[in-house]
């Protein structure tokens, strides 16, 4: 079970560290709206752009203790609830703007990946 646990730390935060610092100015299938960069999304939900800033430093930190959480386990609840509430954010943004279901599917599937890491 202990290796789950760390494959789902590692899938969670790596994807994050993608989308936030390889993908940020990039076209992806999963933008919202029609946004074509992570600017033009925040903009596309309404939102301006110091909390992109918040919420980009706010996911790389728990990715980053979702990292640290292999080697310190007391740090993975903390991190996985902080980015449940930030999926459950994105969620809601998604249906904002109205966006298809599959347009939500990564913020979907990693709030079950979290909440797994802290049911578990």
């Amino acid at each position: 079970m202990e290796w789950i646990k760390i494959a789902i730390q590692i899938i969670i935060a790596v994807s994050i560290f993608n989308v936030w610092l390889l993908r940020f100015g990039k076209p992806t299938s999963w933008r919202g709206g029609t946004a074509k960069s992570m600017k033009e999304e925040f903009e596309a939900y309404g939102l301006p752009l110091w909390f992109m800033k918040v919420i980009g430093f706010l996911k790389l930190t728990f990715a980053l203790l979702l990292i640290a959480g292999i080697w310190f386990q007391y740090l993975i609840t903390p991190a996985a609830i902080g980015m449940a509430v930030l999926m459950l954010g994105a969620i809601a943004m998604h249906i904002k703007v109205k966006d298809s279901l599959v347009k939500s599917f990564p913020a979907f599937s990693f709030l079950m990946l979290s909440l797994i890491l802290i049911f578990i």
